[in-house]
């Protein structure tokens, strides 16, 4: 039986040396959802963050086939912690579950060169704003489908306000462009970064980055970053981060026959 917790010193200890943001914010009592097998002898565990499902310790069938449900999601990106996780979600979701790589980007406090960053938003074309974004621009997101995972992890501004911090490109008043947190979690962020096809490769995304950067340490906030491509490795890399190492994830569509176990 799968049952809803709350962060407990098991639960962290499930997903001991997992060096995920998004895990720290489940785990810290910020967002996200916690899900074990056992509340008294737990030896599995799954948080659901966003689009994110973390899975850890002992492999376990009901957790993997309860995601979708427990989510009320349409799409999830899997993340097995361990290699044995793999197995399970290939022969639960088949041909559904996409096999991906991810980039993991090092966690270091100390890296940034602030007159470097000034220099990339200094590039910043002509015609384009720079905005944090407020109440007004928390809205404009919510409403955007290209831009919502700026914000949609906050029930309303007053919690993106304490806990998180976006910056966004304006062109003519139109949102074109930004960087912001998708997730929060004790004195950091974890960078959602975006930007409307036809303004793309102008900088912009670069620019609003580095904006997001200085705010964040302005805050002494750590600005983590996680790679979904190699375009954001880039451009990680352009803002004074490091690479890391690749990982496997399963990014997987709602499927009714997949639902009911089906292996395809």
């Amino acid at each position: 039986m799968i049952s809803k917790t709350t962060p407990s010193p098991q639960m962290a200890f499930l997903f001991k040396n997992w060096e995920d943001t998004m895990i720290y914010s489940c785990l810290q009592g910020i967002m996200g959802e916690l899900y074990t097998d056992s509340l008294k002898i737990p030896e599995s565990a799954m948080i659901l963050l966003g689009d994110f499902c973390f899975l850890s310790g002992k492999p376990n069938t009901m957790l993997v086939s309860s995601a979708f449900e427990l989510s009320g999601k349409d799409f999830l990106i899997l993340v097995p912690h361990t290699p044995d996780w793999h197995g399970l979600i290939t022969e639960y979701y088949g041909l559904n579950a996409k096999k991906c790589t991810r980039y993991a980007i090092k966690k270091e406090p100390d890296i940034f060169d602030r007159a470097h960053l000034e220099h990339i938003i200094a590039t910043l074309p002509g015609g384009y704003e720079l905005h944090k974004i407020d109440q007004q621009l928390f809205a404009i997101c919510r409403k955007s489908e290209w831009c919502r995972d700026f914000v949609a992890q906050y029930p309303d501004y007053h919690t993106f306000e304490q806990y998180g911090l976006g910056i966004v490109a304006l062109k003519n008043g139109e949102l074109v462009s930004g960087a912001s947190s998708y997730s929060s979690y004790l004195n950091g962020i974890e960078i959602e970064v975006d930007t409307l096809k036809d303004y793309r490769r102008k900088g912009l995304a670069a620019a609003c980055a580095a904006k997001l950067i200085l705010e964040c340490l302005e805050r002494g906030w750590y600005p983590s970053w996680d790679a979904q491509n190699p375009w954001s490795v880039a451009l990680a890399e352009k803002l004074g981060y490091h690479f890391d190492h690749e990982y496997i994830v399963y990014e997987i569509v709602k499927n009714k026959k997949n639902m009911e176990g089906d292996p395809q």
